[in-house]
């Protein structure tokens, strides 16, 4: 039997996130070596990303990263197999570390971010894989924002305690006021608007949200006459829905969310909401 005790198992789970049962193989395999025991662990996870490539990953973390000063700042989501890896520490430093590269080389999008190295000689994406294979499960990026031209906030929110944060939003403000731009980074946590104002709404979205409003008041029996009139309300509910601008704001839902920034003389320049596999 491999020489090995209880603080060298604990070694190689900090050192590759395996579960404790596979720690143990690989070191009776390795007859005691830890070093070799972590590379014997890696070889047999890289042999099964292919293997995990069809599984669902809709579990997972989103992080956060703000500047100092709040002039920039990163949210990304990586998603998982289940809450168990989730919560752990090597898959929330491998998120941490992928925002970290992100604050630093302002990627244009998610392809260029996969294809950017995150250390010498490995892309960020043969950091995912190998997270995949150290951790034994799909491990997936696909999302991430970025904001670098005005007060930049984030909020991080958990939907259990014992998970790290399921939803993440990043406000920008055309300036400082730290206050409004987390009471308004909770609203959109909490109510999710698609877009920011009506003139961000794509034309055929509002297009076949007027198609949809005539079509059933035709169908309730409304008069001829009255169906401009009603529809139109109808499109503008969808506005007042589907925009943040519109919607009434969730610390005073007497006032919509655009007469608050209104009032305080403030311009919400635009925000990123991510809720884990949604």
């Amino acid at each position: 039997m491999a020489n090995y005790t209880a603080a060298d198992v604990k070694k190689l789970r900090e050192l590759t996130g395996a579960g404790m049962m596979d720690c143990k193989k690989a070191l009776d395999e390795a007859e005691g070596n830890v070093d070799k025991a972590v590379e014997a662990l890696r070889i047999k996870g890289q042999k099964g990303v292919a293997k995990r490539e069809g599984r669902s990953a809709e579990n997972g973390a989103v992080v956060s990263l703000i500047a100092d000063d709040n002039t920039s700042g990163v949210i990304v989501e990586l998603k998982c197999e289940t809450d168990f890896v989730a919560k752990g520490e090597k898959f929330q430093a491998v998120a941490n570390e992928i925002a970290a590269h992100i604050a630093k080389t302002s990627p244009a999008d998610i392809e260029a971010l996969l294809a950017s190295e995150i250390e010498a000689g490995k892309t960020v994406q043969a950091y995912v894989d190998e997270a995949n294979a150290t951790l034994g499960e799909k491990i997936v990026l696909d999302r991430f924002a970025q904001f670098a031209d005005g007060f930049v906030f984030a909020y991080m929110h958990r939907t259990m305690p014992d998970l790290p944060p399921q939803i993440g939003v990043l406000v920008e403000l055309d300036k400082a006021d730290a206050d409004l731009a987390k009471g308004v980074a909770q609203h959109i946590a909490a109510f999710a608007p698609k877009y920011l104002s009506r003139e961000d709404v794509p034309a055929e979205v509002v297009e076949s949200e007027r198609r949809v409003a005539e079509e059933t008041t035709r169908a309730e029996g409304k008069p001829e006459a009255a169906l401009p009139k009603i529809v139109e309300g109808r499109v503008n509910g969808f506005f007042k829905e589907a925009t943040l601008l519109g919607q009434p704001y969730a610390l005073d839902n007497k006032k919509s969310v655009e007469k608050v920034l209104q009032e305080a003389g403030v311009t919400l320049k635009r925000f990123s909401r991510i809720k884990v596999g949604i």
